[in-house]
This record gives structure tokens, C-alpha cells and sequence, in this order.
């Protein structure tokens, strides 16, 4: 074989690879393509320096990683909003057509597999890199050379980014795990997360062995002049890629809700798992326009498909308690397959809902799993019971540590901050910007701490010395010095910071500093009437104060004789101004800290919320505002520019 009659079996088996691989239209036989490769592969063991990059056999994979590294994506991979109905359709078409009404939509299924971001420069495959947390991940580019449907080259000489899906058909799945069970392996509970293991193997040879198929969803950073993505899409499309199984560009609501309710009724027909269906606005200049909130693009959302329900058997009940303190019971039912992940857990939300439906151990119930929100019990068929089964009684003690339970109707919480369940997120919190701010005490430091059995509460960090600090791994004099001097200057810190430090449930922030202005020291001592007459706390946050000191009294007033938190000054109270006596919340990038903003308002007598509700009275946003901006605008609520803000301020004044 001459290298001219090597190159053009290079390209008949790459043009026989596209029609197999990506078009599902095979141009010739496995016998005859097989012949042909092994020509080339003879040709290529003669020629090593002449063997082409489009070859083939570059797909097979003979690489083994001891690992990947990380690659920065040369524009960030974005997550998309959810919708769930045709009701989110509607509201987030609404959010839209504010930004602009001149536009149309283009849709695609959403395929569950695991995102890949491709670069190429000159026309070659450059770098193949995982989503990670969208702005860094891990380059994989050696295994994704073994995927088929994915080019080594393409005509497009400039830079670009392809954006798209990995995913394992679904008899391609089937075929893998039976294979694994022959092999004495774990299976793969469904095919997205077979796709994800497949396509971080350290063995390229596995991935090749895989049959990953790849579909592009979109661009990244690219100079492609195109006014609609459908257009620039079909160009994607024109470069090699495979095209979804069903498109569409809509110009309103109904055609969006016709499509997706085709892509519904056939989801099953398809060869790969779909979740959803994705819906961009399909001109190009107005996705500009819109751009992005904090976490996800203005222009797009992914319109998910309904859940799926299953019958199975409540086998038991568990109490789980988190590091809040938050008694939850979970559900243990028998294995169930549903959209290919086994569940065997399921959410059974709070004591009331369990009450509310009577649920039993020995029960049929319908379980439905969405997406990949936990799996809960939304039915129990009584008729169905055999007389067996058996209620839960509602526990009165934690079931850890064994305190008394704070039972509030839907929540129980243990108290205890000795609880070992959540000793180390109260030391943690304890030790956080909001609260005593001990610069250095960090989650990892913590948990090193506790396993070492020198902290189990925080009045045990009082009780660090640097003998023992140097016993520890990572400790030499310097850091365990800074850290014990960064616990004694906690000592002295504001009223206020004291009681939020305590991680008391509903008491955070804004309540700390109401109940340290009316009370001082004296909250340890006073009424349920007092505590109720504050601004801002109701009912619930004053059994849950009173409880937590019931149960924790004397830890507190260690803790006071430890730290002699300062009593509260008295304030004067604060001129006229527009935010006087109002309730604000901050969002967005602003000009300077959103802290010093905070001190700043609260010092002309607003109260600043964290989060968003009918009683808001202004949402002052900054830039990159994000779903705080969006739900304000829902509820009604003034928004703000921190400009207009300024403004206000000088004219009020």
C-alpha cells in the first residue's frame, strides 16, 4: 500500500465510521470495513512517521493515566434553570419576553448522560475536557479520542468550543452490565452514570470499549457569525457531529408545549435516556442581551419531564439526625428500578407526613423519583394491607445522644450541642464569619479536632493548649499559635454574635441582634411573652429559643464566663430617612462590600432580610442580581439599583 492509497483508506474508513456512527446509516459491511482497517493498521506498522491523526486506529486507546489534570474551559459551561410544568413554562417565557418580545425558540431533548466541552484550533481535536464546576475540569482528551461520533478533525480552521452530552445507549447499557455481572462486577445503576465512569477511566482502552456516543447541544467561545442557533447548529451538525433525534424552532408557547409534549409521549422509543427537553431563544444577539444571572442563562431553561412513579414495600423506618440537629426519617423500601437507579431510600419529609398518611412499616406505597431530587412516598395503598403492618411511633428522644427532642409539630430537633451528630457543624458555625469569626478554625480543622477527641464541644476549644495542638498532623508552633490566638479574640465580641454563635433553630442574624438589643445577657431569663413582643419574632422562634436554653442553660453560662460577651450599647435612634423602619434585602455585585451596605442601612433603622418574602419592602440589587431580583419582581417588591439607592438617600436627606 502506497501512502496515497493509505491516505484514501484513511478517509473511505472515516466516511464509513460517519455514516455508521453518527448518520445510523451504514454504508457497507463489517466484513468489508474490518478488511480495510487491518490494511491500515499493516501499512502503519511499517510507517510510523507517516500515520495520519484522523486515523482510526488513534480511537483505540492504549493510555493508561495515573490521573487527569485540570483544563480551564475557555468559556464557562453554564447549568440551566429548571421547569417542571407547563404553568413554569409559562412563567419563565414570561421573565423573557420582558428582555425582549422579538424572538423565537429553538428545542432539542435534554439527554441524560455527562457533559463534554471539545476545543478545537486549526481543524483538530485540541483538548476534551469535563464539565467540572463549569469554569475548570479534568482534561480526558485521550479517552475522548475513542469516541466515534466525536471527529479528529473538522473543516472549521478557528478556534471553537462544542458543548454536548456523553451517553450510553440504552441496549449499549444493557449489553455492559450483563457483561460485568458475568465478569463478578458491580453494575452500573443507569446509563448516565455508566456514561460518567466510561469517560473517566484511566484506561482509554476501556472508554474505547464503551460505545460512548456524543451529541452537541451548543458553542462555547467560537466566531461563527450565524444570527439563529438553529442555523449554527446545523453547521455544528455539517462538521461531523450527530444530530438529536428530534429538533424544533417554535414562535410561542403552544408550539413549545406541542413539541415537548411529542418528545414526552416518545421518550421511550428513543435510544438514549432523556429527562427533558431543552428551550433556547434562538436568535443569537438577543441571548447576548439577556446574558446571565448568577448560575444560569437568561435564555434558557430545561422544561423537565413529568416523574415516575413505582409501587414497592416500606421495609422499615430510620431516624437520621443532621448536623443542625434535625430529626428526619427516611423510608427503607424494597429495591425498586426506576428510570434505570435502583432506589432503595426514600424521603418521608417530617413526623406530620407521616401522620398526615398514615404510613406504615409493611406498607405498599407508590414512590416517585424526578430528576435527581431524592425519591418520596406520595400514596400508601391501604387497601392492600394484610393487618401486619406496623406504625412509628413519634420519638421523644434523640435517637444518638438520647435528649430530649424540641417538637415543634413538623420539626424535631435535638438541642444538644453535645449531640455528637452535630457537635461538629455547631463548632463550625460557632466559629463562622457571622458568629465569633475564629479566623482558621475551617471545617477540615474541625473534624481533625473531633477525630481526635480533643473537641466535642465548643466549650473544648476554651480548653486547647499548644501541647496539644502540636500533637496533631499539619500543626507546627506558628499555625497552632495563630489559631489559639484567634480563639481568645473571640472573647469579648458583641452581644448579639454571641447568641447567633449558639445555633439556636430560627434564630439567626437579624433576630441575634433583636433579642441582644431587648435583653442583653438577661435572655437567658426571660418570658415566653417577652420574647414574642419583639419585633420580628413570632411563636416558633420563641419555643425554639426557650427550649434550646432549657436544654443547654448551663453550657451557655459557661460560655458567657468564658467569652464576657459586651452587653449592647444603646443606639440613637436613627433620623428620617426612606428605609427607615423598612425591611431590605441585598443582592448582586455592588460597589463595595454588601456588608458595609448592611451596617450602613441598619444604622439608618432598616432591617436587612437574607431572603426575599411579601413583608420585603425594597430589593436593592447590584450587578449579576440573581433569583432574589427575580422572586422581588414576582412578589411585587421595589427594586433598587444601588445607584437609585444613593439617589434616594441624597433626596431624602
Amino acid at each position: 500500500m502506497t501512502f496515497e492509497e493509505y491516505t484514501q483508506a484513511v478517509e473511505k474508513l472515516n466516511l464509513y465510521a460517519y455514516h455508521y456512527y453518527v448518520l445510523d446509516d451504514p454504508l457497507t459491511t463489517d466484513e468489508v470495513y474490518d478488511k480495510l482497517y487491518h490494511e491500515v493498521v499493516g501499512f502503519e506498522h511499517n510507517n510510523k512517521e507517516k500515520i495520519l491523526k484522523d486515523s482510526p486506529t488513534q480511537r483505540v486507546g492504549d493510555v493508561i493515566s495515573s490521573g487527569f489534570s485540570k483544563a480551564k474551559h475557555l468559556s464557562r459551561m453554564w447549568s440551566l434553570e429548571d421547569v417542571f410544568d407547563a404553568d413554569g413554562l409559562q412563567k419563565w417565557l414570561t421573565k423573557t419576553y420582558k428582555l425582549d418580545t422579538n424572538i423565537s425558540f429553538y428545542c432539542e431533548p435534554k439527554f441524560d448522560g455527562a457533559s463534554l466541552n471539545l476545543i478545537y484550533k486549526n481543524g483538530e481535536l485540541f483538548q476534551g475536557i469535563t464539565r467540572g464546576d463549569g469554569v475548570v475540569g479534568e482534561d480526558i482528551t485521550q479517552n475522548v479520542k475513542t469516541i466515534r461520533s466525536i471527529p479528529l478533525s473538522i473543516e472549521h480552521q478557528k478556534t471553537i468550543e462544542i458543548r454536548g452530552e456523553v451517553v450510553i445507549f440504552k441496549d449499549e447499557f444493557d449489553k455492559i452490565n450483563l457483561e460485568r455481572i458475568k465478569q463478578g462486577e458491580a453494575v452500573f445503576a443507569n446509563p448516565r452514570n455508566a456514561a460518567a465512569g466510561s469517560l473517566r477511566q484511566l484506561d482509554s482502552s476501556i472508554t474505547a470499549a464503551r460505545n460512548l456516543v456524543f451529541l452537541p447541544y451548543g458553542v462555547g467561545v467560537n466566531e461563527l457569525d450565524h444570527k439563529l442557533l438553529s442555523e449554527k447548529m446545523e453547521y455544528i451538525y455539517s462538521l461531523g457531529f450527530k444530530k438529536p433525534p428530534q429538533r424544533a424552532r417554535c414562535k410561542d408557547y403552544k408550539e413549545i408545549q406541542d413539541i415537548y409534549e411529542v418528545m414526552k409521549s416518545e421518550r421511550e422509543s428513543y435510544p438514549m435516556m432523556l429527562d427533558g427537553m431543552v428551550v433556547k431563544v434562538n436568535e443569537i444577539a438577543a441571548q447576548i442581551d439577556m446574558g446571565y444571572t448568577v448560575k444560569n442563562p437568561r435564555f434558557s431553561v430545561a422544561y423537565k419531564f413529568p416523574a415516575v412513579e413505582k409501587i414497592t414495600t416500606l421495609k422499615d423506618i430510620v431516624l437520621q439526625v443532621g448536623r443542625t440537629g434535625a430529626v428526619t426519617p427516611v423510608a427503607i423500601v424494597e429495591p425498586t428500578d426506576i428510570e434505570g437507579v435502583v432506589v432503595e431510600r426514600a424521603t418521608l419529609h417530617n413526623f406530620d407526613e407521616i401522620e398526615r398518611k398514615d404510613i406504615r412499616i409493611g406498607d405498599k406505597v407508590i414512590i416517585l423519583r424526578s430528576g435527581d431530587v431524592i425519591p418520596k412516598i406520595i400514596k400508601v395503598l391501604t387497601h392492600e394491607r394484610s393487618g401486619k403492618e406496623k406504625k412509628l411511633s413519634r420519638p421523644s428522644v434523640c435517637p444518638v445522644c438520647g435528649s430530649e427532642l424540641l417538637d415543634e409539630g413538623v420539626l424535631l430537633k435535638c438541642q444538644n450541642l453535645k449531640c455528637e451528630a452535630r457537635v461538629v457543624n455547631s463548632i463550625i458555625y460557632f466559629a463562622s464569619k457571622p458568629c465569633l469569626n475564629i479566623d482558621g478554625l475551617g471545617e477540615k480543622i474541625v473534624e481533625q479536632l473531633y477525630n481526635a477527641d480533643l473537641v466535642k464541644s465548643v466549650l473544648d476549644l476554651f480548653d486547647l493548649s499548644l501541647e496539644k495542638l502540636l500533637r496533631l498532623e499539619g500543626f507546627k508552633e506558628k499555625k497552632a499559635h495563630n489559631l489559639l490566638r484567634a480563639i481568645e479574640n473571640a472573647k469579648g465580641c458583641e452581644y448579639w454574635r454571641f447568641i447567633n454563635a449558639l445555633g439556636i433553630e430560627h434564630i439567626g442574624e437579624v433576630a441575634s441582634k433583636t433579642l441582644s438589643e431587648a435583653f442583653g445577657e438577661r435572655f437567658l431569663e426571660v418570658s415566653k411573652e417577652e420574647i414574642i413582643a419583639c419585633e420580628g419574632i413570632g411563636e416558633e422562634m420563641a419555643e425554639s429559643l426557650l427550649e434550646f436554653i432549657r436544654v443547654n442553660r448551663e453550657s451557655i453560662i459557661q460560655l458567657q464566663e468564658i467569652l464576657h460577651p459586651k452587653e449592647p450599647e444603646q443606639k440613637a435612634e436613627a433620623k428620617e430617612n426612606p428605609f427607615k423602619g423598612t425591611t431590605v434585602v441585598l443582592t448582586g455585585t455592588m460597589s463595595e462590600s454588601r456588608g458595609a451596605i448592611k451596617e450602613m442601612l441598619e444604622s439608618l433603622g432598616a432591617k436587612v432580610s437574607s431572603s426575599v418574602s411579601k413583608k420585603t419592602n425594597f430589593l436593592i440589587y447590584g450587578e449579576d442580581a440573581g433569583s432574589k431580583y427575580d422572586k422581588a419582581e414576582s412578589l411585587g417588591v421595589k427594586t433598587l439599583s444601588e445607584d437609585e439607592m444613593r439617589q434616594l438617600l441624597r433626596e431624602g436627606s
